[in-house]
């Protein structure tokens, strides 16, 4: 269905603007979330990314690449094994090892989970292990700069140029300082599919 303010645009005969097509419901985050609360706020809401706040002021932009990049970046986590090898109650490790099994080969059987993957360690949320993603916010994760925006009195057209040679899929909207909607590349994509962008006689 074709939006009231895009028909409104039309009747003017007038260039479609940032107004005329941004999502105005716009998700944001506190730069001090965590980023496991970041990664489970995007899937559930089925969005790749959102603006980063301080108090009304952006401060950047999180997206679900800058989560996994820093997702993969982290040192391992200990996961606990499912099946834990018992040792004689007087301490000693040797007690139940076979004749030809030697103390460093039990070592380091016993620790070769200690260095879990990135992909182990974000679906590992029960259990004693601690959580990685918990330790860090998304501060510390997002994109600082250049924090691509535009008012929303620019033309449709600007933003696809801009989200073209930024290589980005949204434009902030923001105007006075203050984020007002949200415009993605599928918004462009499909006021263009619908032959909305440019002047109209």
């Amino acid at each position: 269905m074709v939006r009231c303010d895009i028909i409104q645009a039309i009747g003017e005969g007038r260039m479609l603007r940032l107004k005329d097509i941004m999502s105005r419901d716009v998700l944001t985050f506190d730069e001090n979330l965590s980023v496991r609360d970041a990664m489970q706020s995007l899937v559930s809401h089925h969005m790749s990314g959102a603006p980063v706040v301080s108090g009304d002021h952006v401060v950047g932009v999180i997206s679900t690449t800058d989560l996994l990049e820093f997702a993969a970046g982290l040192p391992g986590a200990p996961i606990d094994r499912p099946e834990e090898r018992d040792t004689a109650s007087d301490g000693d490790v040797s007690d139940g090892l076979d004749e030809d099994e030697n103390l460093s080969s039990f070592f380091l059987d016993s620790w070769d989970d200690r260095g879990a993957d990135s992909v182990t360690r974000i679906a590992a949320v029960n259990g004693s292990e601690y959580d990685m993603l918990e330790q860090y916010t998304v501060s510390e994760s997002m994109t600082r700069a250049p924090i691509c925006s535009l008012p929303s009195h620019a033309p449709v057209t600007e933003a696809a140029e801009y989200m073209g040679r930024a290589a980005v899929h949204r434009i902030l909207v923001v105007d006075n300082g203050r984020i007002v909607g949200i415009v993605t590349a599928s918004d462009v994509a499909r006021a263009a599919a619908e032959g909305k962008l440019g002047k109209w006689p």
